[in-house]
Formats: structure tokens, C-alpha cells, sequence
């Protein structure tokens, strides 16, 4: 599978996302009106906004799928992480939204508001669950597809689960004459929306501004000096384009080799880097090998 056929999986799990918020937008606000609970109409409304934010996804991954061009040598791919961004920051307004109207109402409400009809609470519980399953789906896709628009989807619907579940913990609690559960309830989950949002946003952040992880850059090491030919590396350098990575290695090599065998070294690396590490995208400058020559009086 290339690479543009593994975002074109992508969309996949983002169209089930945003057809998943559309109607569950329309079904919480609606109950939310007839049973006269403020949390699931929010919570209505925040799926609503979360569809903006699965289009920006959407769009990062077609922009994603756009071949090089003369502006863009190395593709198009890092739309996608910047897509992941912009939802990260979509969500930490959501988290911030969550968290203001709920110590808003634990801290400045009135009380003696007739809690809201249990259909609210089952409403909100069915509307976990499915989020619960489109939340498994786009989380498998985006581990298989190893990309970071999808899998930041999926947190995003891990998200609004989450919410789900404290609008139905809430109105219950009011049910039974504990109306501070539900404010506090919506404070935890603002704050697990919060940290799911910096998470995503470190991540993208860090491979935005070339980022890359010390210990696969370790692992890439090994493999290079480990292939037939390989005297020494002089560097190696790695960043990530969206769900690729992209390695720049400068080896040394016997300075007496052809130019074909010194080539069938570089074909030989990756190789191995396409078979251990799955990366696709291998630059590999060779330069002669010198031995430092020994000192008089040396061993």
C-alpha cells in the first residue's frame, strides 16, 4: 500500500466521524430542549463545532494526497500534521468551553432547577457508545496507517465520549438530588479534553518544526552501519511529512569501490530500511573512506 492509498484509507474513518457528529448534534440538541437539560444541549453544540473540526482534518488529508510539485518537492504530506494542529486547537477551545460552563454553574448557580427527564440521561449514554465505537475505528486506522491527522480524530471522538458520559453521569445525579455531581463531572472531562488536545498539539509541533525521536533515529543507525559495504556514518538526519519519514545518511565507504558497487551499497540501505523500519523515503550521499594514519611511536 503507497502512500497516497493509505490516506485516501484515512478519510475514511474522518467521514464516519463527521456523519456520527451531524447526527448526534441533531439528536441531543433536540432531546435537550424536550427534557430540559442544558448539559446534553451543550454537549448538542459541541458536537457541532467538533464536525469543523473533523472537515479540517478532511482537508489536510486531500491536501495530503496532492503529488509533488515544483513547490513542494517532498509532497504534500505535512497538511495532514498540520491538520492534526489546527484539531488540537479546536479541541482546547472546546476544553476551555467545558471547563467555564461548568464552574459557572458550580460556583454561581442558583439551584432549584427541576432536574432534567431521564431520557436525557439515556440519550446522552446511547451517544457515548457510538462515539465509543467510531472512536475504536479511527484509532486502529490510524495506528495501521501510522498517521497523525487520523489518530488525532480519533482522541477527538475519545473526546466526546467522554463528554457523553459525564452529561449522562450528571442529569442521573440530579435525578437522585445530587445536582453538584454534574458540574463536577463536566470539570473532569474538560480537563481530559484539555490534555488530549496539549498532546496531540506537543506531538505536531514537535514534527512541524522537524522533530524527531532520539531513539528510532538510534535504531536508524544501526541499520545503516549493519548493511554490507558500510565502513563508517558520518551523519544521519530524519524528519516526518505526515505519516513519512524522510532519512538523509552520509556513509563511508572503500574509496577504491566503482561507482556500481558503491551504488549497490546505497540500494542495499533501502533496502533494509524499507524492510525493518518501513520507511520509504532513503537519501544516502557516499564519500570515501580515509583511515587516520598512525602516529610514530604508536601501537
Amino acid at each position: 500500500m503507497d502512500a497516497y492509498e493509505r490516506l485516501r484509507l484515512g478519510e475514511r474513518g474522518v467521514w464516519l466521524s463527521i456523519a456520527a457528529y451531524l447526527c448526534l448534534a441533531a439528536l441531543k440538541i433536540a432531546v435537550g430542549y424536550f427534557t430540559g437539560s442544558e448539559a446534553l444541549k451543550a454537549d448538542g453544540f459541541n458536537n457541532s463545532t467538533d464536525v469543523i473540526a473533523s472537515v479540517a482534518v478532511l482537508i489536510g488529508l486531500k491536501i495530503s494526497r496532492i503529488p509533488p510539485d515544483i513547490n513542494h518537492r517532498y509532497g504534500h504530506f505535512r497538511a495532514e500534521t498540520v491538520s492534526a494542529l489546527v484539531a488540537s486547537l479546536l479541541m482546547a477551545g472546546v476544553s476551555l468551553q467545558v471547563l467555564g460552563s461548568s464552574f459557572s454553574k458550580l460556583f454561581f448557580s442558583a439551584g432549584g432547577e427541576a432536574p432534567p427527564d431521564m431520557a436525557a440521561a439515556w440519550t446522552a449514554l446511547v451517544c457515548a457508545a457510538v462515539m465509543g465505537a467510531v472512536y475504536a475505528f479511527n484509532l486502529r486506522t490510524g495506528r495501521k496507517l501510522n498517521s497523525q491527522a487520523v489518530l488525532a480524530q480519533a482522541m477527538d471522538n475519545r473526546s466526546d465520549a467522554l463528554v457523553s458520559l459525564g452529561v449522562f453521569v450528571g442529569v442521573l445525579a440530579s435525578r437522585f438530588g445530587w445536582p453538584l455531581i454534574d458540574p463536577l463531572a463536566a470539570v473532569l472531562v474538560g480537563l481530559v479534553i484539555g490534555k488530549t488536545a496539549w498532546d496531540i498539539f506537543r506531538k505536531t509541533s514537535h514534527s512541524l518544526t522537524d522533530g524527531f525521536d532520539a531513539g528510532l533515529l538510534e535504531k536508524l543507525k544501526k541499520t545503516v552501519l549493519d548493511t554490507q559495504g558500510v565502513l563508517a556514518l558520518k551523519d544521519i538526519r530524519a524528519r516526518t511529512h505526515g505519516h513519512e519519514v524522510f532519512v538523509d545518511a552520509v556513509v563511508l565507504v572503500d574509496g577504491d569501490l566503482s561507482v556500481s558497487q558503491s551504488h549497490a551499497i546505497t540500494e542495499r540501505i533501502e533496502e533494509r530500511m524499507l524492510d525493518i523500519h518501513r520507511i520509504r523515503h532513503v537519501h544516502v550521499h557516499i564519500e570515501p573512506y580515509h583511515r587516520q594514519p598512525k602516529l610514530p611511536g604508536s601501537g
